[in-house]
Protein backbone atom coordinates (compact mmCIF):
# COMPACT_ATOMS: atom_id res chain seq x y z
CA UNK A 1 0.00 0.00 0.00
CA UNK A 2 1.28 3.22 -1.00
CA UNK A 3 2.16 6.15 1.86
CA UNK A 4 -0.85 8.58 0.00
CA UNK A 5 -3.42 5.90 0.76
CA UNK A 6 -1.96 4.93 4.32
CA UNK A 7 -2.03 8.68 5.12
CA UNK A 8 -5.49 9.29 3.73
CA UNK A 9 -7.30 5.77 4.90
CA UNK A 10 -5.56 5.93 8.29
CA UNK A 11 -5.79 9.68 9.04
CA UNK A 12 -8.81 11.05 7.37
CA UNK A 13 -10.41 13.49 10.07
CA UNK A 14 -6.81 14.11 11.78
CA UNK A 15 -5.33 15.73 8.47
CA UNK A 16 -7.39 15.96 6.03
CA UNK A 17 -5.17 18.97 4.46
CA UNK A 18 -2.44 16.53 4.32
CA UNK A 19 -3.94 13.90 2.99
CA UNK A 20 -5.35 16.45 0.23
CA UNK A 21 -2.12 18.05 -0.21
CA UNK A 22 -0.90 14.59 -1.06
CA UNK A 23 -2.75 13.48 -3.61
CA UNK A 24 -2.58 17.39 -5.10
CA UNK A 25 1.39 16.16 -5.15
CA UNK A 26 0.57 12.60 -6.67
CA UNK A 27 -1.34 14.03 -9.55
CA UNK A 28 1.80 16.47 -9.96
CA UNK A 29 4.31 13.84 -10.16
CA UNK A 30 2.41 11.06 -12.37
CA UNK A 31 0.82 12.04 -15.49
CA UNK A 32 -1.44 8.90 -15.62
CA UNK A 33 -3.43 10.41 -12.52
CA UNK A 34 -3.40 14.26 -13.43
CA UNK A 35 -6.61 14.02 -14.91
CA UNK A 36 -8.61 11.54 -13.21
CA UNK A 37 -10.58 12.49 -10.17
CA UNK A 38 -8.85 11.42 -7.70
CA UNK A 39 -9.73 12.90 -4.17
CA UNK A 40 -8.99 11.67 -0.19
CA UNK A 41 -12.40 9.91 -0.53
CA UNK A 42 -11.55 8.41 -3.87
CA UNK A 43 -8.01 6.82 -1.93
CA UNK A 44 -9.86 5.86 1.15
CA UNK A 45 -12.83 3.87 -0.84
CA UNK A 46 -9.62 2.43 -2.87
CA UNK A 47 -7.69 1.12 0.31
CA UNK A 48 -10.87 -0.22 1.70
CA UNK A 49 -11.64 -2.25 -1.14
CA UNK A 50 -8.07 -3.48 -1.34
CA UNK A 51 -7.55 -4.07 2.72
CA UNK A 52 -10.99 -6.19 1.87
CA UNK A 53 -9.34 -7.80 -0.79
CA UNK A 54 -6.93 -8.81 1.12
CA UNK A 55 -8.69 -11.02 3.42
CA UNK A 56 -8.68 -7.86 6.41
CA UNK A 57 -11.73 -8.62 8.52
CA UNK A 58 -14.50 -6.12 7.52
CA UNK A 59 -14.49 -4.76 11.84
CA UNK A 60 -10.97 -4.25 11.53
CA UNK A 61 -10.93 -2.08 8.30
CA UNK A 62 -14.18 0.05 10.02
CA UNK A 63 -11.78 0.67 12.93
CA UNK A 64 -9.14 2.44 10.98
CA UNK A 65 -11.34 4.21 8.88
CA UNK A 66 -12.90 5.85 11.92
CA UNK A 67 -16.72 4.54 11.59
CA UNK A 68 -18.77 4.06 14.35
CA UNK A 69 -20.94 1.35 11.79
CA UNK A 70 -19.71 -1.38 9.89
CA UNK A 71 -22.65 -0.60 8.00
CA UNK A 72 -20.88 2.73 6.81
CA UNK A 73 -17.96 0.52 5.96
CA UNK A 74 -19.88 -1.70 3.71
CA UNK A 75 -20.61 1.32 1.46
CA UNK A 76 -16.57 1.59 1.28
CA UNK A 77 -15.81 -2.50 0.48
CA UNK A 78 -17.54 -3.23 -2.24
CA UNK A 79 -16.90 -6.25 -3.67
CA UNK A 80 -15.69 -7.05 -6.66
CA UNK A 81 -15.80 -9.64 -9.61
CA UNK A 82 -12.74 -10.87 -8.73
CA UNK A 83 -13.99 -11.31 -4.94
CA UNK A 84 -17.08 -13.30 -6.10
CA UNK A 85 -15.30 -15.88 -8.36
CA UNK A 86 -13.31 -16.89 -5.35
CA UNK A 87 -16.14 -16.87 -3.26
CA UNK A 88 -17.73 -19.05 -5.69
CA UNK A 89 -14.54 -21.77 -5.77
CA UNK A 90 -14.75 -22.08 -1.80
CA UNK A 91 -18.41 -22.94 -2.00
CA UNK A 92 -17.74 -25.30 -5.05
CA UNK A 93 -18.28 -29.08 -4.19
CA UNK A 94 -16.26 -31.60 -5.86
CA UNK A 95 -18.15 -34.93 -6.60
CA UNK A 96 -16.03 -38.15 -5.13
CA UNK A 97 -16.13 -40.42 -8.51
CA UNK A 98 -16.45 -44.00 -7.34
CA UNK A 99 -13.36 -45.89 -8.78
CA UNK A 100 -15.93 -48.94 -9.77
CA UNK A 101 -19.39 -49.16 -11.48
CA UNK A 102 -22.25 -49.75 -9.49
CA UNK A 103 -22.91 -52.99 -11.36
CA UNK A 104 -19.59 -54.29 -10.03
CA UNK A 105 -20.59 -53.96 -6.31
CA UNK A 106 -22.01 -57.51 -5.63
CA UNK A 107 -23.05 -56.63 -2.50
CA UNK A 108 -25.44 -54.32 -4.03
CA UNK A 109 -26.41 -56.55 -6.93
CA UNK A 110 -27.45 -58.88 -4.55
CA UNK A 111 -29.72 -56.55 -3.08
CA UNK A 112 -31.26 -55.48 -6.42
CA UNK A 113 -31.43 -59.17 -7.26
CA UNK A 114 -33.55 -60.17 -4.07
CA UNK A 115 -35.64 -57.48 -4.69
Amino acid sequence: MTKVKLVCALAWRENFAKCNNSVTDTKRRMPSVRDKRVSPHTIRHTTATHLLQAGVDINTIRAWLGHVSVETTNIYAEVNLEMKAKALLNCEMKAKKSKKHWRDDKNLMAFLDSL
